[in-house]
């Protein structure tokens, strides 16, 4: 009697799992495209043009983005990041107009980090943005900045007046949610820490190049649940 209740309860366990193996996978919350979903203004960096988001606007649009709600927006990289703020500013409201959304998301790579947190702090734009995120942003400065003589790029400089005055008082003011994601492999920016700020949801990505930041799989994925959350 035993026996033939052992053999049956095994086989009610094969069919369980042969049921559960069979059903589809849910979706992580956040994982796709949702009437709750902002349009997403990506924002790249020092030398960089849209083409650099060709790969994370791709995966966007396979989890089921509109290409009206993905914004590989380009500007002079040369000028005062506070000049790509006004700009930004103007990129931001035409991006409402045209979705009829409340507000935006930010993804910024590098250097864009600062003119968006620019905006963000000093043009009006915590009103304007739900979630804003820095890949490999130099926050904080960093000294790859040496090197180079064009009005941003001084700006990005450790200890500039553009950053000083960035960073003061709350370096995350206001309702936005702020995240960063940093590579203990990025060449570029010097020291590490710059990327972090103080309230800011701040993550370390596996060895990664400065550019393997915006390309990278799982730095998408987490990108993605982020500002979809």
């Amino acid at each position: 009697m035993k026996r033939t209740l052992a053999i049956a309860a095994a086989a009610a366990a094969g069919v369980l799992l042969a049921t559960q193996s069979s059903l589809p996978a849910q979706a992580s919350p956040g994982s796709t495209f949702d009437s709750t979903s902002n349009p997403v203004l990506f924002v790249h960096g020092y030398t960089g043009d849209a083409t650099n988001w060709n790969t994370m606007a791709g995966r966007f649009r396979t989890d089921g983005w509109p290409s009206s709600y993905l914004d590989q927006w380009s500007y002079d990289w040369r000028q005062s990041n506070a000049t790509t703020a006004q700009q930004l500013s103007t990129e931001v409201d035409r991006l409402l107009t045209a979705t009829g959304a409340a507000k935006v998301d930010i993804v910024s790579h590098s250097m864009g980090g600062l003119s968006s947190r620019y905006y963000l702090k000093n043009l009006g734009g915590a009103s304007k943005v739900d979630a804003w995120v820095s890949l490999g942003g130099p926050n904080h400065g960093t000294d790859s900045a040496n090197s180079c003589f064009d009005t941003s790029c001084t700006e990005m400089r450790i200890g500039s007046g553009f950053l000083a005055a960035l960073n003061s008082g709350d370096e995350t003011p206001d309702s936005p949610r702020y995240a960063t994601w940093w590579s203990p492999c990025d060449t570029v920016i010097n020291p590490d820490s710059s990327v972090s700020l103080s309230g800011a949801t701040n993550t370390k990505t596996a060895c990664l190049s400065h550019t393997g930041l915006f390309s990278d799989a799982t730095v998408y994925a987490q990108t993605r649940d982020m500002i979809n959350h």
